[in-house]
């Protein structure tokens, strides 16, 4: 008797039982469950054909191997390899290509997805199942290793060592994980990829100083690596310094950096302490594309703690915020931050005389944003709760459009109560007016 035989009669009177007795218990489904799946599987193997290695296309077989490749990967010279067996061919120390014996110029493989389409596409037809890939963790590990040792020792080198480095370095971490968790694992890695920036001058070669932070930014996407960037003293001062100066992009990638490692509640008061703020602020309000949503975010993040509060109120934040409001520039994300400081007795002085008042009103009658009319409601009512001399200005609204009464009935919960806590204090100032 067949093993597919003898499951079938099994599955038979698991199904008879789970009919017909009543008091049937959950086990006895799940076994059937088991059993079924056991049976789908043998049903899938009898259907799929064995590969005649003969009848492969060639530029389907590994050259190394000589069978089908299941993970084909391209190296520097062009050629596609099976993943593990040209990983292992790299891991002993072989600098040239197998195939064409060329020096080959890095040992970054990058994955080749339409031969990979193609093999696929192969099998399916014919009905052969895919070959699975063969994974050896220690020798794709070991060569990773390896070359990112080999990169950081470029860091000590000539400038041109320092750039190609870089340049490949950026590149890694940003496509494989793998490497930005080497660094939290190599105590010296993070010293020694800082080296080539010195403080102060981390602008002199501008190509080197983009790369290098870029990287610092890939790195920052890690847990990991959050506190171990932080603690660096020279991290977080270079990334503050490149906020500053440096290519657009450079800026923007500092700013994105300084947002990731913020997401550590430990790090924000070690990145507010060292100024980064100010550079921030300016990075938002000299008003780059690219550079903007970056430094927005990181402010955000930064201002959840109350001291940093204080120090963005008194580095300008609330003029430069509320004037791209006004310009309808980042709305959504500026707006969540003036909540934030409003919780700031100058700030709110600040937005009352900046003209804060008809542009939150303006909003909570235009916006399609509940989120943004919510914020907008949050502002205002502390302005109002502070300052009586605004209360005519969101009386004149309130005739002219109801538009709090409308935000009163319809808007969030949240936003349902600052409205209405806002018109009760207009009614009571019209009501003590009047008497």
């Amino acid at each position: 008797m067949t093993k597919e035989t003898e499951l079938g009669k099994e599955l038979e009177k698991l199904v008879k039982t789970i009919l017909v007795e009543e008091d049937c218990t959950v086990e006895v489904i799940d076994e059937a469950m088991r059993i079924l799946r056991v049976l789908k599987e043998l049903k899938i193997k009898k259907s799929l054909k064995v590969v005649d290695n003969t009848a492969i296309p060639e530029e389907f077989r590994c050259p190394i191997s000589t069978k089908i490749m299941s993970d084909p990967v391209v190296l520097a010279t062009g050629q596609t390899y099976d993943r593990p067996f040209i990983q292992r061919w790299l891991n002993e120390g072989h600098r040239t290509c197998p195939k064409t014996q060329q020096v080959i110029s890095h040992t970054i493989l990058t994955p080749n997805h339409l031969v990979q389409e193609m093999i696929s596409k192969w099998c399916y037809e014919r009905g052969i199942e895919l070959p699975k890939p063969l994974v050896d963790e220690d020798v794709h590990a070991g060569a990773d290793r390896g070359y990112l040792k080999s990169l950081l020792e470029k860091m000590s080198s000539s400038l041109s060592d320092q750039k190609e480095a870089a340049k490949e370095l950026r590149l890694l971490t940003k496509r494989m994980p793998s490497f930005r968790a080497f660094f939290s694992d190599t105590s010296d890695a993070i010293p020694k990829l800082l080296d080539p920036l010195s403080r102060g001058r981390a602008n002199t070669h501008p190509d080197l100083q983009e790369n290098l932070i870029t990287t610092i930014f890939n790195l920052s996407i890690h847990e990991d690596n959050k506190q171990l960037l932080a603690e660096n003293p020279h991290a977080i001062p270079l990334l503050v310094e490149s906020v500053r100066f440096g290519t657009t992009e450079t800026r923007s990638n500092a700013a994105a950096a300084l947002f990731s490692l913020s997401t550590l509640d430990s790090n924000k008061l070690i990145i507010g302490k060292s100024g980064a703020l100010r550079p921030l602020i300016d990075l938002l309000k000299e008003g780059h594309p690219l550079a903007m949503k970056d430094a927005a975010s990181a402010i955000f993040n930064l201002c959840l703690v109350l001291e940093n509060k204080c120090r963005a109120v008194r580095e300008g934040a609330v003029r430069v915020i509320l004037k791209k409001i006004m310009d309808s520039i980042l709305v959504d994300e500026l707006l969540a931050t003036l909540v934030i400081l409003a919780s700031q007795p100058k700030a709110v002085e600040e937005m009352g005389m900046l003209g804060a008042v008809p542009c939150l009103l303006g909003i909570m009658r235009e916006s399609s944003s509940e989120r943004n009319k919510e914020n907008c409601s949050a502002i205002l009512h502390t302005i109002c709760l502070n300052d009586r001399t605004k209360w005519p200005l969101v009386m004149e609204e309130e005739k002219a459009n109801a538009t709090l009464s409308i935000l009163a009935e319809h808007g969030t919960s949240r936003a349902k109560r600052k409205a209405g806590g806002i018109l009760q204090m207009i009614k009571r100032g019209a009501s003590i007016t009047f008497c």
